[in-house]
């Protein structure tokens, strides 16, 4: 009998599981952006919406919640339903966040669950035209020559930019003082406006207005050139030899989110990352889809929180 019981369990819960991935999804997806529109991860929300649609049999509807360090667009999945419909599109800050607040509205690690990483790209270091700076060594000079008046801009308060950039400082023994702007876009408008001196930025939000003539871009985070800004030298082959920092984007939901119902998000975003409609898109915004299964996405989250804690404490960095 008990064998019988146990085997009727299974099969119950198997008919479970499959039904949920027959439901999923019942209404449209929504996902989540905590940036304003224009940056990289609004980039990769609107490209790869379309063919994920089709993918779904429903509708993607991509909604921009910024603020906070990426918290309000957290919180709002957070307070969502957990059954896969609302989808938050994150970056480095969002395991920053459960470094440096103390109080968070939501544990970042019991409270979601990973679904994929999307993509990863390298940085550029660019000012804006009127800086005299030609190469990334001429602005290690200026910043040592005047201590304290550099500034810096960065899409968030403590994310990928900015650790990079304070990671490059430390190597390079020179000073700049970061001004984040809530998003890569308002960073970008920022310098280009003479606002802030430097922007550090992904590639997306850097290689159109250094082609117009409005920054120039004087060095890539990636050990090597970038195929989309050829002529602008790497970090490393401009003195620094070993330097590199690359930014990366992903996907979660709450934690309590049926496994089917992630593992067909994790097949359907994969799918329409590599679709030529997205990829198209993505390949000239310098973004490489760079995809992992939802228990490969957990450890490299995990893994990414840790050696951040290290930079971040080494640094002594704090949030203003």
């Amino acid at each position: 009998m008990k064998r019988r019981a146990i085997a009727s369990l299974a099969a119950g819960m198997l008919m479970c599981a499959a039904a949920v991935a027959q439901e999923f999804p019942s209404k449209s997806v929504r996902l989540i952006v905590p940036f304003p529109p224009g940056g990289a991860v609004d980039i990769i929300a609107r490209s790869m919406g379309p063919p994920l649609g089709r993918g779904l049999g429903q509708g993607v509807i991509v909604e921009n919640r910024p603020g906070a360090n990426t918290i309000i667009g957290a919180e709002t999945v957070f307070r969502a339903p957990a059954d896969g419909h609302a989808v938050l599109l994150m970056a480095t800050s969002y395991t920053v966040n459960a470094i440096v607040r103390s109080k968070l509205p939501y544990d970042t690690f019991k409270d979601f669950t990973g679904v994929t990483r999307l993509a990863s790209n390298p940085l550029v270091i660019s000012v804006h035209p009127s800086v005299p700076a030609r190469t990334i060594k001429e602005l290690v000079a200026l910043g040592r020559a005047r201590p304290g008046e550099l500034t810096y801009a960065t899409a968030s308060l403590l994310g990928g930019q900015r650790l990079a950039m304070e990671l490059f400082k430390e190597a390079a023994k020179f000073d700049a003082t970061a001004i984040a702007y809530g998003g890569g876009a308002p960073a970008g408008t920022a310098v280009i406006g003479g606002h802030t001196m430097i922007l550090v930025a992904n590639i997306a939000e850097t290689a159109p207005f250094a082609a117009a003539g409005k920054l120039r871009a004087l060095a890539v985070t990636s050990l090597n050139r970038h195929e989309l800004l050829p002529q602008i030298p790497s970090i490393a082959e401009s003195g620094y030899p070993g330097f590199e920092a690359l930014n990366w984007f992903g996907a979660v939901v709450r934690s309590q989110t049926p496994k089917p119902a992630i593992q067909r998000l994790n097949a359907e975003i994969t799918k329409a990352m590599e679709s030529p409609e997205a990829k198209g898109v993505l390949t000239k915004q310098g973004l490489a889809p760079a995809p992992m299964s939802p228990e490969e996405f957990d450890a490299f989250l995990r893994a990414e929180t840790e050696r951040n804690a290290r930079v971040i404490k080494a640094l002594n960095l704090k949030v203003e």
